[in-house]
């Protein structure tokens, strides 16, 4: 039962459409006129921000300070958001004309970079099959906000090991280009690397990954799963890797590949993201009784 709100960004736009604005309200039994804020869609539960591209800079700001601090600030006013909070935000890779590319202290705030495919042929059969067939009725909700609050509680006590926060730490260093730990072809393929929040999308995931399979610790599997979709868009590749038209999970790869890190390539493919995904649905709604309180 968490509230949805979907926003579609376009060029024109505006912070306030997102976050919401202050009105001057009169009471017209009490003859008086005050300032009262209106919510606007982000003060929702979850949030999907379609073709966030699509806005110029100064909107696509507007959430920032949502992303990392769960509240937003008009006229000197700090307004606390819904807990939890949620953002899926989405691009077409296609389609660049008439796009803002997302500014990297933006990007960074995103735990998932994931890319989407076209289906495979059954599942292609599956949605045809349902979007031409008759209307099913309204749909109830089936897990409460309660149970996801505690679930998010109880994913923060699954173990990390001592190895795995060393593995994901040097990995994250690897990709900074300058850095001590850093491979040379980091700094022949890289402008920039992932910064701490890196290190922390790969953890936090990861501990997520082994609460689906139903473990109280982290495996290195947990950690190859996550760490593509954690680390791709917090790279950003140089005119070196750009001309040879590398993508950011080939240089990845190469880094692994370069500090001795084993990690399987098919792990970054598409298709195997969208397994992990389709997978992870099927493992929460199967282990969503793990999440209650025990009477």
């Amino acid at each position: 039962d968490l509230r949805f709100s979907r926003v579609q960004f376009t060029p024109d736009l505006m912070p306030q459409d997102i976050t919401g604005t202050t009105i001057l309200s009169s009471d017209e039994e009490q003859g008086e006129r005050s300032f009262r804020f209106r919510e606007g869609p982000i003060f929702a539960n979850l949030l999907l921000a379609d073709e966030i591209n699509r806005t110029p800079p100064k909107t696509q700001a507007a959430l920032l300070e949502a992303m990392e601090e769960g509240q937003v600030s008009v006229m000197g006013q700090r307004h606390s958001l819904p807990d939890p909070f949620f953002v899926m935000a989405t691009q077409n890779p296609l389609e660049l004309e008439g796009t803002y590319p997302l500014p990297i202290t933006q990007l960074d705030r995103f735990t998932f970079q994931v890319a989407l495919d076209y289906p495979q042929a059954h599942e292609e059969l599956d949605v045809v099959s349902m979007t031409t067939s008759h209307l099913q009725g309204p749909l109830d909700p089936v897990i409460p906000r309660a149970w996801v609050t505690e679930a998010l509680n109880e994913v923060q006590q699954i173990v990390i090991p001592d190895h795995l926060l060393e593995r994901a730490t040097r990995i994250v260093r690897a990709t900074r280009p300058g850095e001590d730990d850093a491979p040379e072809i980091a700094t022949e393929l890289l402008s920039h690397g992932a910064g701490p929040r890196g290190v922390q999308a790969v953890l936090t995931t990861s501990r997520a990954c082994a609460a689906l399979d139903g473990r109280d610790t982290v495996s290195d599997d947990d950690l190859n799963t996550v760490l593509f979709p954690a680390i791709r868009h917090r790279l950003g590749l140089s005119v070196h890797a750009e001309a040879e038209g590398l993508s950011p999970d080939e240089v990845l790869f190469k880094i692994l590949s370069a500090i001795g890190d084993r990690v399987e390539e098919s792990t970054s493919s598409t298709n195997s993201e969208v397994g992990n995904i389709r997978r992870w649905l099927g493992q929460l709604a199967e282990t969503t009784p793990l999440f209650r309180k025990k009477s």
